[in-house]
């Protein structure tokens, strides 16, 4: 973890995947995050693998460097600890729906009248003026809803779901963003602000960049696509003994890749020298690469290609990335020894500033074990931590009881 946002305090109420995947990456840049659950923990701790409860693999790659504070929130003394905390709190973030976040009287208005500098984020599903708003959004229903699945088919045309929770990600950058920049901007005027960031807006966002196409210019000129991508030969190429990715991009590339199969015909053409009319025609070009690629092993055509200077790469198996050597020499995976979980691999943050100073990442904290460290931050006491204990608002796990770590 870096030291870029030390001194920056985030209040994390997000569960799963988007709202942690953001504040994590907070935490690893310094931040103070303070991770507040339920009594019954973020879900994701549930998730499989896990060789110990609510410690699940997911939990632990997705939360470290943060500290578990354990509320009902349901309670009124939950409520009232969270105001306390809110009132020096720099970030606010949550992923609940506009209806939940009301039950809970937390809304930006309330809170910024506790704290006028605070930087308000909500992570959810649908933006809050739209008739979706209040839907339950998860990456499954969002990749359907932007078009991912149904441009995603397998070779029955049947509509498929990208094997990774990618919504929840890319949403969680934007989340990131917003907040960065909603930092920046308190520095200049001293104001805080409500940052709103929804999975579906950044997901058809991320989507269109290059699928708007045609369809940027009004009126409309082509297809709601970007050809290139859906080209039928654009995928991994077979081999004789297996799959490479190449890309000829560049004029340069395509005349290298042509002549060295013996194609100077199409080398020599005018509308593959020149980009535009070859950006038309690019389903012809991947066709001949589709043809010439069995005609050599996997290694003799990454050979080739890396002497021409034209991207390429293996077709890898997750497998394979544990032994990337290259991955090795950036030391991207990180061996921690978790206090309670043993020995446990991660990745690192793949971020790197130069120069900026660093500290070794903290593990995932077991639900609620900071709780009595953060309150004594604030000023209780123990005897007033142990009463909210009593009274159900304050969970803190005890060391007999195995089910809580």
């Amino acid at each position: 973890m870096f030291e870029l946002l030390k001194g920056i305090t985030v209040l994390d109420l997000s569960t799963v995947v988007f709202g942690p995947f953001a504040s994590q990456m907070l935490a690893d840049f310094g931040a103070d995050v303070i991770k507040i659950e339920s009594p019954d923990g973020d879900i994701f701790r549930a998730a499989a693998p896990a060789r110990s409860p609510r410690m699940g693999a997911g939990y632990l790659n997705l939360n470290r460097n943060k500290r578990s504070l354990s509320l009902d929130l349901k309670s009124a003394e939950g409520r009232a600890m969270l105001d306390r905390l809110v009132a020096d709190a720099d970030v606010f973030l949550h992923n609940m729906r506009p209806k939940a976040i009301e039950r809970l009287d937390l809304g930006y208005e309330r809170l910024a009248a506790l704290n006028e500098r605070l930087i308000y984020c909500a992570a959810v599903g649908f933006g809050s003026d739209g008739p979706y708003a209040n839907d339950p959004a998860y990456d499954d229903v969002i990749q359907s809803m932007t078009g991912f699945a149904s441009m995603n088919i397998d070779p029955a045309a049947e509509p498929q779901l990208l094997p990774t929770i990618l919504t929840d990600k890319v949403a969680g950058l934007y989340a990131l963003a917003g907040i960065l920049g909603a930092l920046l901007s308190r520095e200049r005027t001293g104001r805080g602000m409500a940052v709103e960031a929804a999975m579906f807006e950044s997901l058809a966002s991320f989507m269109l960049v290059e699928h708007l196409s045609g369809h940027v210019f009004e009126p409309a000129e082509g297809t709601l696509r970007y050809d290139r991508l859906t080209s039928p030969h654009r995928r991994p190429h077979r081999t004789a003994d297996g799959y490479i990715a190449a890309l000829p991009y560049s004029t340069r590339h395509w005349v290298k890749f042509l002549r060295l199969i013996g194609r100077n015909d199409l080398a020599d053409a005018d509308w593959v020298c020149d980009a535009s009319r070859r950006s038309e025609r690019i389903g012809e070009l991947y066709a001949v690469l589709a043809e010439a690629t069995p005609a050599r092993t996997s290694a003799e055509w990454l050979t080739e290609f890396r002497r021409l200077d034209i991207p390429c790469g293996p077709v890898n198996r997750l497998e394979d990335l544990l032994d990337d050597p290259h991955l090795a020499a950036v030391d991207f995976f990180q061996r921690v020894d978790h206090p309670t979980e043993g020995a446990i691999n991660t990745v690192r943050q793949p971020l790197r500033f130069l120069g900026a100073p660093s500290h070794t990442d903290i593990p995932a904290p077991r639900l609620g074990v900071d709780g009595r460290k953060v309150l004594h931050e604030y000023g209780m006491d123990d005897a007033t931590i142990d009463n909210l204990v009593a009274a159900g608002a304050l969970y803190l796990p005890q060391e007999h009881d195995s089910s809580h770590e």
